[in-house]
């Protein structure tokens, strides 16, 4: 079973351990690209980050190997979209902010098998559910 029950979720968070979810393509035709969705706990407070890498390299499950989508973006690439002081409010900031759905998030460093599947799968236009790929809030 990749994907975590809430109470799984919460439990990893309240642990210190970060959850992530892959949210599929981004980026525009002439600079395909990726993003994912991670919550990480820092010094008593949830952040929410928002990653965007280029979708170049096929054979690998390690998203945080793969160049920043935009090409002026730090080395350590993401962007803050929440901060929040509990476990299950930084859940619901990261579904509201970003698309992600309940029933898809996974351990830290799991997104990079669903990066996997995605390109062995011909990179669908829907998500494995049959759903469309979330699209992210603007700030």
């Amino acid at each position: 079973m990749r994907y975590l029950a809430e109470p799984f979720i919460l439990g990893a968070l309240n642990r210190g351990r970060s959850v992530e979810q892959f949210l599929g393509p981004s980026g525009s035709p002439e600079r395909l690209g990726i993003h994912w969705v991670e919550i990480r706990p820092v010094r008593g407070t949830y952040e929410v980050y928002l990653h965007a890498a280029l979708d170049c390299e096929p054979l690998t499950s390690d998203l945080d190997s793969l160049a920043p989508l935009c090409e002026y973006e730090e080395e350590e690439f993401g962007v803050v979209v929440a901060t929040t002081n509990a476990s299950l409010e930084a859940l619901d900031a990261a579904e509201t902010r970003t698309g992600a759905v309940r029933d898809r998030w996974v351990n830290q460093s799991m997104a990079g098998d669903e990066y996997s599947d995605y390109v062995l799968a011909g990179r669908p236009a829907v998500t494995p559910d049959g759903q469309p790929w979330p699209t992210t809030q603007s700030s």
